[in-house]
């Protein structure tokens, strides 16, 4: 059990990340191509693209060198996914590059404690640059073999993550925030909590806590082991959002017309279906067939948060709605008809 302990202040600085953590994405995905993404659905198709990756000696010799740190277990090292990678994959690298070597001997002595390491590792307690940079640069291949081709993918689905948090934000505050994480995390004022592997109990203490959706994140959330390390909490993104791939140019082309085009536009904001049937004058039930439509095409998401279902653009229909040339969404005067 993970228990995570609030007060005022921390409410008031807790906040959701901008955008997925390369990093973060790097490590759980690697636990995703063992045994615990095996039998996920969700992960059919990206295991099978990344096995075909894996056979390419460029890119497996750097995996295999780096799955000595990250491999699936209770604990793997926290400096394999430093804060500073909220600034972008290249901070979060020059930061593993740069981490002292106090710190690789302490992460790495209690890594050690739970399995066997390569010989290696010993130069990296000893300050060795050299295997430093070879971490990093391990870290830099996986995350172009494993996470890079599925970006929009990722991005699809933190981002419909995110609304439903902005939107639970404006609706009840920093309370509405925390309550929306439900079921994977739930929040009995002042303690947040989640099913864990191991007892936790990390207290705050006025410095907020970061909260980062993840594409891999399965099951269970993840937080740093150092509770003196800025509190961060990794938490999955649901999976059931329709395929963001086009399935056929039949679909798109059926795009092209008036009403459903206003349809994606306006889900550029996200909005639930009555809300996108009053902004268009048309009737739910027509709302419904054409966001259909355009999740079947890839152009649009669609997500069930309690009583309501939120829809939102993906990037491709955005680069539709750009390159079609669509205005701004126009109210049907024929309301409620479709």
């Amino acid at each position: 059990m993970l228990r995570i302990h609030f007060t005022d202040r921390d409410l008031a600085l807790t906040r959701v990340a901008a955008a997925p953590d390369p990093l973060w994405e790097t490590v759980l995905s690697l636990h995703m191509l063992g045994p615990a993404g095996r039998h996920l659905p969700a992960f059919t198709s990206w295991r099978t693209a990344a096995r075909r990756k894996l056979r390419d000696r460029d890119v497996k010799a750097p995996l295999h060198f780096l799955h000595a740190l990250a491999a699936p277990g209770n604990y793997f090292p926290d400096l394999l996914t430093p804060a500073e990678a909220d600034g972008g994959l290249d901070d979060g690298l020059a930061a593993v590059e740069d981490t002292a070597p106090e710190r690789f001997r302490a992460e790495i002595t209690r890594l050690s404690a739970v399995r066997p390491l390569p010989r290696w590792t010993d130069e990296l307690c000893g300050g060795d640059r050299r295997r430093a940079r070879m971490l990093s640069e391990a870290l830099r291949r996986a995350h172009e073999a494993l996470v890079a081709p599925h970006v929009r993918e990722v991005h699809t689905h933190v981002d419909a993550d995110r609304s439903i948090r902005a939107r639970a934000a404006c609706d009840g505050g920093s309370h509405g925030l925390l309550h929306s994480l439900r079921p994977v995390l739930r929040w009995d004022p002042p303690v947040l909590s989640a099913d864990y592997p191991v007892t936790r109990e990390l207290h705050l203490d006025g410095r907020g806590l970061r909260l980062v959706p993840s594409y891999f994140c399965w099951g269970t959330p993840v937080t740093f082991a150092d509770p003196d390390l800025p509190p961060t909490l990794v938490y999955p993104v649901s999976h059931d959002l329709a395929d963001s791939r086009p399935t056929n140019q039949a679909a798109l082309t059926a795009l092209l017309g008036r009403t459903r085009a206003s349809v994606l536009h306006a889900s550029t904001d996200t909005s639930t279906t009555g809300e996108l049937a009053r902004r268009l004058g048309i009737s739910p039930a027509a709302v419904s067939r054409h966001t259909a439509a355009l999740r079947d095409a890839g152009l649009l998401t669609s997500q069930r948060q309690a009583a309501i279902v939120l829809h939102r653009i993906t990037p491709l229909g955005g680069e539709v709605i750009s390159r079609c040339g669509f205005g701004p969404p126009e109210p049907n005067p024929h309301r409620l008809i479709d």
